[in-house]
């Protein structure tokens, strides 16, 4: 669930909660409101955990070790050992 969905959930949760006043025989809005807060609320929580934990894996951070800077435009030829 990305958090676009869960800030949605939240969004109809809350306005079934806060601002509806009708009622449907056979459903509390008001608990569909809540359930639908809460399972936004944990899917933004879980999402944004997975954006943390993918960003410190992603290898954002490269360490190089060395190497000489070269102007642009510079051909740069390597001699192997064989």
């Amino acid at each position: 669930m990305t958090s676009g969905i869960s800030i949605f959930l939240i969004a109809a949760g809350a306005i079934l909660y806060f601002a509806v006043s009708t009622s449907v025989s056979g459903l509390n809005l008001d608990t569909v409101g809540i359930i639908l807060m809460m399972v936004g609320a944990l899917g933004l929580i879980i999402s944004l955990l997975k954006m943390a934990t993918d960003r410190t894996r992603d290898g954002h951070t490269t360490i190089v070790q060395g190497t000489t800077p070269v102007q642009s435009g510079t051909t740069v030829v390597r001699e192997g050992r064989r």
